[in-house]
């Protein structure tokens, strides 16, 4: 697939203008990327939620440069149709991008590839290229940032007058968060900078930018004066391709000598740490309008001055001013602020980190035993049903290569286990699915499963869904060796797909994963099979809550419920043949309460053993049909 060739288009939300931006915010926020990467490479549509909309307004006071069409929704591509937008997708193609950080990570990829001199575009994807690429699902910096704040900010904008009195939860737990000590690789070396720089003194502060901005001031926006603290040394000498190593006196034996745990913290620059990235781009547009707005209603942001600070250092970075001017945003000039009293601080010192508390279980003591025989005293033990068909298989020999899982890289023993468990989903399917049906199968991977059904049922639809980019790539590849007619491929996070669909479907989706496929599948009504997988993984999130049905709910606690799914994961072939044993009732157990949740909603659900079950460790399989 030649995405650097073909035309790629981007459809963007539009309900109204509010003040100097386009909502919904991440709009917005997709405009103001495009705008810093000076990035004209995708044709822009604009989909309207009302029908009251004047294209000339638009591009005379919203769009800057940018050429922009209106489409109505129901001329958008039909695999957008079932995306939350934005979303990028090829000219005429089946591969989709939806979802905002899919989406932004996207621009960033294709501006540096269209031009590599752009290595400050390409920074924003941060350090391993990981910014804001942990899905909102399971990550709260990824929540926070992508979907709480542009809400929350929506939310105040809408509020009534009394409403509007408080700032929004989501926007003090910002503030929090920019008060917390910055993590960053490596970290050690910059606090021994640190705390040398802290006994030298003052005047031996960290280097001073005032001269390199003055030789620079033709081409980017610094203030006159000198940065005060190492921290912004290093955060800008990056922004400024500078090196601040020459500036940094060797360290002291006594500096060497000093205990990690004695060296001193360092502060956030920006909202991920030292380093400005994707994720400044997506709080700006957000944390501006709520300024804006808090302003116009003489509010005193006494409670906010970490996010004030933060405010007016964003602006500093090279290339703000000029991307805000564009989009016709009106940056404020804001004050310095300190802090009041901690008693005048609304409601700061209780906004909760979310599941901190629940989530403090990194190591659990003791084994599964008391746990399965308080179970067990209540009438609750592990229990599979038959194998509906344990010895149907494919025929792997007379199917085209570009099927077989053992195309590639895959070891010959690891590709038989692979068709082994492709066996077990594609029977389980075969029996569900009817012409025309949708099969969508999430966590998908490299396509193995979806690609499989594709070339089996030709007259089902079959959409594939990962959020790893490359994988997707693959199976697209070989897709289109088989030139298959029936199969989407859409990268983005389970949430931001929103299609009707039959059955669902996914190998060894991890951790939560597996709760959230099986959730979309009980909103849309539709049969899953699904196995699941990293037991250990599993842990109380935003939207999930463990144990899940109410009958395990009512005997086990959250961490006793945690130590079956740690031991769940303890059936790899190496380990004795008892602790194995140990683990897949483990595995049966957690795997029965989420059946018994997915009952609650009208469903039969089954928990079937693959056949072989040396096919694989995590060997369980649901078979979930709504009744």
């Amino acid at each position: 697939m030649k995405d650097s060739v073909a035309e790629e288009h981007l459809y963007l939300d539009f309900s109204h203008q509010y003040g100097d931006s386009i909502f919904p915010l991440h709009t917005s926020i997709s405009l103001f990327l495009l705008s810093y990467c000076d990035c004209k490479l995708f044709k822009i549509f604009l989909v309207p939620t009302g029908e009251d909309v004047d294209d000339q307004f638009v591009t005379k006071n919203l769009l800057g440069d940018l050429e922009f069409h209106l489409i109505s929704r129901c001329q958008l591509p039909v695999v957008v149709q079932s995306c939350c937008l934005p979303a990028v997708v090829v000219k005429d193609g089946k591969f989709c991008r939806a979802g905002l950080s899919v989406v932004l990570r996207h621009i960033i990829q294709k501006t540096y590839e269209a031009d590599q001199s752009k290595k400050d575009v390409l920074e924003l994807l941060g350090f391993k290229k990981t910014c804001l690429k942990a899905c909102a699902e399971v990550s709260q910096w990824t929540r926070l940032c992508e979907i709480s704040i542009p809400l929350a900010v929506e939310g105040f904008l809408t509020a009534s007058p009394e409403r509007c009195q408080t700032i929004p939860p989501d926007i003090l737990q910002l503030e929090r968060k920019l008060g917390e000590p910055v993590r960053v690789h490596n970290d050690d070396k910059i606090r021994r900078q640190k705390l040398q720089q802290q006994k030298a003194g003052a005047k031996a502060a960290a280097p001073v930018l005032g001269k390199e901005a003055t030789e620079e001031e033709k081409t980017v926006e610094m203030h006159e004066h000198p940065l005060p603290s190492l921290e912004l040394s290093i955060a800008f000498s990056k922004l400024l391709v500078q090196d601040v190593s020459d500036a940094v006196n060797r360290e002291a034996p006594c500096i060497r000598r000093t205990k990690t745990s004695d060296l001193p913290l360092l502060d956030h620059v920006f909202a991920e740490g030292l380093y400005f990235t994707m994720a400044d781009i997506v709080l700006l547009p957000c944390i501006h309008q709520f300024l804006v707005s808090s302003k116009k209603q003489g509010k005193n942001l006494v409670n906010l001055p970490l996010i004030s600070r933060w405010y007016r250092r964003v602006q500093e970075v090279p290339g703000i001013k000029k991307a805000a001017a564009k989009c016709n945003m009106k940056l404020l000039q804001l004050p310095e602020l300190m802090s009041g009293p901690e008693e005048q601080l609304q409601d700061f010192s209780s906004v909760p980190d979310e599941l901190e508390e629940e989530n403090e279980h990194s190591h659990f003591i003791g084994g599964p035993r008391p746990t399965m025989t308080k179970l067990m005293e209540n009438g609750i033990e592990a229990k599979f049903s038959p194998h509906p068909c344990p010895t149907w298989t494919l025929d792997w020999t007379n199917l085209p290569s570009a099927v077989n899982p053992g195309e590639g890289k895959m070891s010959r023993d690891r590709a038989l286990r692979k068709q082994q468990q492709l066996n077990n989903l594609v029977a389980a399917v075969t029996k569900l699915a009817k012409p025309g049906d949708v099969i969508v199968d999430f966590c998908s991977g490299g396509g193995h499963v979806g690609i499989v059904l594709a070339h089996m049922m030709p007259s089902c639809q079959v959409v594939l869904i990962e959020n790893k980019e490359l994988s997707l790539i693959r199976a697209k590849d070989r897709s289109d060796e088989l030139r298959l007619n029936n199969i989407w491929f859409i990268q983005a996070n389970l949430d931001y797909f929103n299609g009707t669909f039959n059955i669902g479907v996914a190998l060894h989706a991890c951790g939560v994963a597996t709760d959230m496929v099986i959730e979309h599948c009980v909103r849309a009504r539709a049969a899953f099979v699904v196995s699941p997988c990293c037991y250990g993984f599993i842990q109380n999130t935003v939207k999930f809550k463990y144990p899940r049905s109410h009958q395990f709910k009512e005997i086990l606690s959250y961490k006793e419920h945690m130590i079956l799914c740690r031991f769940a994961d303890q059936t790899a072939v190496q380990l004795p043949p008892e602790r194995r044993l140990i683990g897949k009732q483990c595995m049966g157990l957690v795997d029965l309460d989420r059946a018994w949740a997915a009952e609650e909603h009208n469903y039969s659900v089954q928990v079937i053993s693959m056949e072989p079950e040396s096919c694989s460790p995590k060997n369980n399989m649901f078979v979930g049909i709504p009744t």
